[in-house]
Order: C-alpha cells, then structure tokens, then sequence
C-alpha cells in the first residue's frame, strides 16, 4: 500500500512530473535564499548601516552556506536513498533512512552552533572581517544572533527534501514560506522601528527559520508514504553511509562555494586594499559589499536552478530503480533545455539592468565609487550564467541517478580546483578585475567537462533501455 502513493513517478507524463516537484521546490529554494537577501536589503537601506551593514552581511554569508551544506546532503542524500529504495519496493530501507536522516540533522546542527560560538572572531577573520573595524563589529554582532537558530535552519532545510520525497512538495514549499513571510515582516519593524540594526536583522531570520522547522517536526510526525518507526531512528552505519554518498554532491557544492567565497573575500580585501580607490578607509568595504550583492543575485538564479533540478531528484531516482531508462532520457533533456533557457535570462537581466538591481541594494546612499564598481562586477562576474546553469543541473541530476562519482567529481573541479584557484590566482595578474573573472572562465571549463558526462549518461541511459 505505501508504494501506490508513488507509482505515478512511472507513469504520468515528465513534463507533469517536473511541474508538481519542480515548481514548489524553486519556491521553496527561492524564498530559502530570500532569507539573507532581505536581510541585505534592509541593512542596505538602513542609513546608520548601510554599505558596512552590507559588507558584514557578505562576511557571514558563507557561514550560514556551511550550515545549509551539511543540511542538503542528509535532506537530498535522503530524498534519492529514498527514491530509489520506493522504486525497487524496499520500502524499510526507505523508513530507515528517513529515521536516521532526522537524527543526524539534528545532531549536527546543534553541534555547528556550539562550534560557531566558540571560535567567533577567527571564524568572522577568516572570512574577510576585518576589512575595517565597522565592518568587524557589524559581523561579529550578526553571526551571534545567526549563530543561535543554526540547528533550527538546518532541520527545516534537510527536512524540506525528505518531505518532498514523501510526496508532498506543496507542503515543504508552504513551510518554507511562511519563515520567509515571518522574515520580510520582522526585518524592518526590528531595523527601522526598534532600530535594532544586524540583531535585529538576525532574530527575524532566526525567528523565520524556527517557523518552517515546527511546521517540518509536525509533517514528520504524521508522514503519509514512508512512516519511520521508533527502531527506524537507532542509527545504523550503512543506512548513513549510502545516504551521505548520495547526498554527497549537494553538500560539496554549497561547501566547495564556501571556500570560493573565503577565496574571494580575502582576495577583495586584500587587492582592495591596494586599489587607488578603495585603498582609502571610507571605501575599503565596497567591494566586499558589491561582490556580496553580486553573489546574491546569483543565488536567486541558481536557486530557480537548483530547485527545478532537485525537483526531479525524485522522478529520477524512482525511474532510474524501476529501469525506465527511457524516461529518464527524456527528463535529463527537458531538464537541460528549460536550465539553459533560465540562464539566458538571467544573463540579459545582469547585462542590460544592472543599475537597477543595485538600486534595490541601497545605491542612492553610496558613492559613485560604489555604482561604478557595482556595474563593472555584474557585468562581468556573472557573463557565463548560461554555462553556470547548466553545469548546476548536471551535478545534481548525476547524483539523482546514483552517479555520485561523476556527480562529486565534476562539483569539486568546478568550485575548488577552478573557482578557488583561479580567484587566488587571477587577481595576482589583474587586481580586482581578477576576481570578477574567476567566475565566468570556471564556469567556462566546467562546461566543457559537462557536456562530456552528459554525452556518456545519454550513452549508458540508451544502452540499458
């Protein structure tokens, strides 16, 4: 009987399939990565914060991408373990991994949070921090307050793919929603109105995230497809290890960004430091706040990506176990197509628009040094979109076919042997410029590794057809 539920995967047409999973999960990507986006907006607009409110905001970001990392690989690494376990009708395999799924999300998000309060201040340095002292003190008081609500954001988020996987991603994508709705609400009553600045900030991301992390603990309890019993939660060696190999994609490539972001951040301030301009103390935060904005804008974009890819984790997962290779043929092809397509567009946005998109950032408060810096890195850091697009897809379509090799491999070439080493490298020959390079020529090579796997997956997928 639980199997029925999810039969359909096999049966209904794909581009049905992609629309129920893959619309709610870029909802709930999307408003997931909303979270520190309008944390930015508002600090940005906030005139006693401002462009050092943006820069400590930049600071902690990838601290929060390490939390978000370990949460996606038990959540994704779950959601395919799940799939392809419903696929072949091993339904207690399924049970299993979502019972020691829930344990390890909760065990590491406390831990994450006790070892983030712990080492504070070199954490905060070692990720750019200490660009100015403003920018220090700003940081340091925002990843306290973040600090504190690691284990809650890091449950919601590794539940969001199990619930998915358990047939429900209209119910992930409320819960998400509603913590991001919490969110936008709370950040200018506490900025503007209680003047709370980056705590306030934090408390009502903080606050947001508890919210889809209840609603996450209720849905658990009362799971319609999978039902975890109490032995399920007992945690077993091989139930761990053949989900984290699955997951382990989705967390080298949030953990891998992490390490280019930590790249780019010291190259900013250090090639900043020595740039005519921003070599001068009024304006040693504006790149680190420009290159953040950047980021983040790519961060909605690859999160529509990224969520319509995960989407089809599911799909993928259950054919692929039920050898309908044909199937998953013509979803790895609608997949591509439709990612290329969001590519494009994003890339005639951040080239035709980019005034506007740091107008929303609070550019009326800045200096021209700061518009100017700001169009020059859009523009150019962000010019192979397309490329960037369709490699995300490929990484995690691999992992949904259980490819975790080819998955894994391609993920690391991308984000740390191109996108760490050419930002240390590029910025010794070409300063700033440097770093807004990095990015397009890594997206660049990685493509060309890319269509190469894809070319064999579609070779194998027709060989066992």
């Amino acid at each position: 009987m639980e199997t029925k539920s999810n039969q359909f995967l096999g049966t209904e047409r794909i581009e049905v399939l992609m629309r129920k999973y893959g619309i709610p999960c870029i909802i709930s990507l999307l408003v997931g990565a909303l979270y520190n986006i309008v944390d930015q907006i508002f600090i940005a607009n906030a005139s006693y914060l401002g462009s050092y409110g943006n820069a400590a905001n930049t600071v902690v970001f990838p601290l929060t991408v390490i939390a978000l990392a370990i949460a996606v690989m038990i959540g994704d690494g779950c959601c395919a373990f799940v799939s392809l376990s419903l696929g072949k009708k091993e339904i207690g395999t399924a049970r299993r991994s979502v019972g020691n799924a829930i344990v390890l999300s909760v065990a590491s998000g406390i831990v994450l949070c006790l070892l983030y309060l712990i080492f504070r201040d070199p954490i905060v340095t070692m990720f750019g921090g200490t660009v100015n002292e403003e920018t220090f003190r700003y940081a340091r008081e925002y990843f306290f307050y973040i600090s504190l609500g690691i284990p809650f954001y890091m449950f919601g988020q590794a539940m969001n793919p199990v619930i998915r996987a358990d047939g429900n991603p209209r119910f992930a994508m409320i819960s998400t929603v509603l913590g991001a709705v919490i969110n936008i609400i709370l950040d200018p009553v506490f900025i503007f109105v209680f003047k709370w600045g980056m705590m306030g900030a934090a408390v009502a991301t903080v606050l947001g995230q508890i919210a889809t992390a209840v609603l996450a603990f209720l849905y658990i309890r009362r799971m319609k497809t999978i039902k975890p019993e109490k032995s399920d939660f007992t945690l077993q060696a091989d139930i761990i290890r053949r989900t984290l190999v699955l997951g382990i994609t989705s967390f080298l490539s949030q953990i891998s960004l992490v390490a280019a972001m930590a790249a780019i951040n010291n190259m900013v301030r250090k090639y900043g430091a020595l740039d005519p301009v921003f070599g001068q103390k009024e304006y040693a935060q504006i790149p680190m706040a420009v290159v953040g904005i950047v980021m983040k804008f790519f961060q909605i974009v690859i999160s529509i990506v990224v969520g319509l890819a995960a989407g089809c984790i599911p799909i993928a997962g259950y054919n692929m176990g039920a050898g309908l290779n044909r199937r998953v043929r013509d979803l790895f092809t609608r997949l591509l197509v439709m990612e290329g397509i969001i590519g494009a567009v994003a890339l005639l946005i951040v080239e035709l628009f980019p005034r506007q998109l740091i107008a929303i950032f609070g550019a009326a408060n800045e200096s021209v040094y700061y518009t100017d810096f700001a169009v020059r890195a859009f523009r150019i850091y962000l010019c192979m979109m397309i490329f960037a697009c369709v490699n995300k897809a490929c990484f995690i379509f691999l992992q949904a076919l259980g490819k975790a090799k080819e998955s894994a491999g391609l993920s690391m070439i991308r984000e740390v042997v191109f996108g760490v080493g050419f930002a240390l490298l590029l910025p010794v020959f070409f300063g700033l410029d440097g770093v807004l390079f990095s990015m397009p020529l890594s997206d660049i090579l990685t493509f060309v590794i890319a269509v190469l796997l894809i070319r064999r997956t579609y070779t194998q997928l027709k060989a066992h057809a």
